[in-house]
């Protein structure tokens, strides 16, 4: 579809990083317009093959259209890059030469009204990023207690105003149902205090995006996510992560800390007894990030940053 516009953050580096061989088997597990797997598939011979998956179906079909010069060279797969190991065998791909993932919302989604992942347009809210699923923005907005609302936006949105912003949802959906995501924006502009509304970009933004992370299911399944796919590389493969928000990132930095850690015994034993030794090297001690060229280009280049770990 050639409506699903997506500008790639950090093309270059995340691919680089991966080192593909021609004949190599690959993962994006988060395919969106196919920008990552695009220059991948550029790279690989008749021999190799790129495995896509993403939970959007309008991203799999616009992808799909990018990337039909490489149809022998790719298997684009519907599901959530969460279920990496159950994807692998459904292939009967035993080990992955390399993956990479581009974690968040894409540009499409943020753009298209009806998806209702927005605050700057009216819309029903929606944020679901694959539309199968049954949860939507509607229903935690709706349904969730006070108590859950406040957590979540707190947790997720990291806002100091979770509190103010629950009660306001609880109040608003006594009359009726909170539907749009102008509705939902009001309400919280009407709950934070008044010098507050203009200390971020927009006063909805940390509530919105915890909503989505909600909706989605994004953090919870992030560690275990990132474990699989690094059980799933073969030696010397390479595991390159884009993150957008603090949240993300702090997952991805100490999951691959951990894994690169080795021994865990206490300092005064004379030797090891936990046997633990490290299962990845970090290529990147610290996150790369996009250039004053990109910066310029693409507004959502601000946050990215990338980490990458390369299997021992």
């Amino acid at each position: 579809m050639s409506d699903f516009k997506h500008i790639s953050v950090l093309l270059d580096e995340s691919v680089n990083l991966l080192e593909v061989k021609p004949d190599g088997v690959y993962a994006d597990g988060t395919l969106g317009g196919g920008g990552h797997s695009s220059l991948i598939c550029s790279r690989l011979s008749k021999d190799g093959l790129l495995i896509g998956i993403d939970r959007d179906m309008t991203a799999i079909d616009a992808a799909s259209e990018r990337l039909k010069e490489y149809k022998n060279q790719i298997k684009i797969v519907h599901n959530n890059y969460a279920n990496i190991k159950d994807i692998l065998k459904s292939l009967d791909v035993k080990e992955l030469d390399g993956a990479i993932l581009d974690l968040g919302v894409s540009s499409p989604q943020l753009d298209t009204a009806e998806r209702g992942f927005s605050y700057n347009m009216d819309a029903r809210l929606d944020m679901r990023m694959n539309r199968e699923d049954a949860l939507s923005a509607y229903e935690v907005v709706n349904e969730y207690s006070e108590a859950e609302l406040t957590k979540i936006i707190f947790d997720y949105g990291e806002e100091r105003y979770a509190r103010q912003i629950s009660k306001g949802i609880i109040a608003a959906r006594q009359t009726k149902p909170v539907e749009t995501t102008f509705q939902l924006s009001d309400i919280i502009k009407a709950a934070i205090p008044a010098k507050a509304r203009f200390a971020d970009k927009h006063p909805a933004k940390r509530t919105f995006q915890a909503i989505r992370i909600e909706v989605n299911n994004e953090l919870s399944l992030l560690e275990g996510a990132i474990r699989d796919f690094v059980d799933a590389l073969k030696p010397g493969g390479v595991l390159s992560v884009i993150t957008f928000h603090s949240l993300e990132d702090r997952i991805v930095k100490q999951t691959f800390a951990e894994l690169a850690s080795g021994c865990e015994c206490p300092k005064n034993f004379p030797v090891c007894v936990c046997g633990k030794t490290p299962q990845v090297k970090i290529l990147t001690r610290k996150p790369m990030i996009s250039g004053e060229e990109e910066l310029e280009k693409n507004i959502r280049a601000h946050s990215a940053k990338l980490r990458a770990v390369k299997k021992l």
